[in-house]
């Protein structure tokens, strides 16, 4: 049995638009409906989520199940060598990793994604990720198709873009326009002129690093201008504003 394709990981590299959706339900079937959709990526968020490893393990079954080809993206709490080394066993192969602010955190994130001797993961004879053994040369070739993104989202973050994205293993850079615009002084407006504008100057200096950049933006005239502007993923939205904004429309249509 062979190790699965990242074809995330390979699209970014070569600069290719990946669009995506954020899931915050916290539901396996939930995850099933929108991996079916055709979304390149989704992300299923641990950090301001409801969810936990059995959850996400049915969660990274069901994108499995769909039919589809969206590539999930486990958004995991905090960057610690434990959390990430749980997800990777059952099966995660694209982690986001947030609060990212140095390039000693970069390094911690991608040394527990490897194993000794290049980083501190810790090793299981048989995860979910090898498919309980099946892929025999696990433990030498998973890192081709782990991607490691950092999440970007606060000044000293935006001051260290050039030493984050050098560290090796960095596969890109996730703008959080939540936790930075909150960091700027203009909390809960991320499309502040001055929150947009500091969002353009780190895409020049992430893309000129020479690293991918991607984002959310559920509003589709800025999110369109950041696709214009360079962003190479892009998240367009999440299942809870899919489902609030069809409830509220649906009742509406008889109120």
């Amino acid at each position: 049995m062979k190790l699965p394709v990242n074809h995330f990981k390979h699209a970014i590299k070569d600069r290719k638009l990946q669009l995506g959706l954020w899931t915050q339900l916290g539901s396996n079937i939930s995850v099933e409906i929108v991996a079916g959709t055709g979304f390149d990526w989704l992300v299923l968020d641990t950090e301001h989520a409801p969810n936990d490893y059995i959850e996400v393990y049915s969660q990274l079954q069901a994108c499995d199940a769909s039919g589809g080809n969206s590539q999930p993206l486990v958004r995991i709490p905090w960057n610690d060598k434990v959390i990430i080394k749980r997800y990777l066993d059952i099966g995660a192969q694209s982690l986001l990793i947030p609060y990212i602010e140095t390039q000693e955190d970069a390094q911690a994130a991608v040394d527990a994604t490897r194993y000794a001797p290049k980083g501190i993961r810790g090793y299981c004879g048989a995860p979910r990720a090898s498919k309980f053994g099946r892929i025999k040369d696990y433990p030498h070739v998973c890192e081709q198709e782990l991607c490691v993104i950092v999440q970007v989202e606060t000044k000293l973050g935006l001051d260290n873009i050039e030493k984050i994205a050098g560290v090796e293993g960095i596969d890109g850079l996730f703008i959080g326009p939540g936790d930075l615009s909150a960091d700027l002084g203009y909390i809960h407006d991320a499309k502040h002129p001055e929150v947009i504008k500091t969002i353009e100057s780190a895409l020049k200096r992430i893309n000129a690093a020479g690293k991918p950049a991607g984002i959310l933006c559920p509003d589709e005239a800025l999110s369109r201008k950041y696709i214009d502007m360079g962003f190479t993923f892009v998240a367009v939205g999440s299942d809870q504003g899919l489902l609030k904004g069809g409830a509220d429309a649906l009742l509406a249509k008889y109120r």
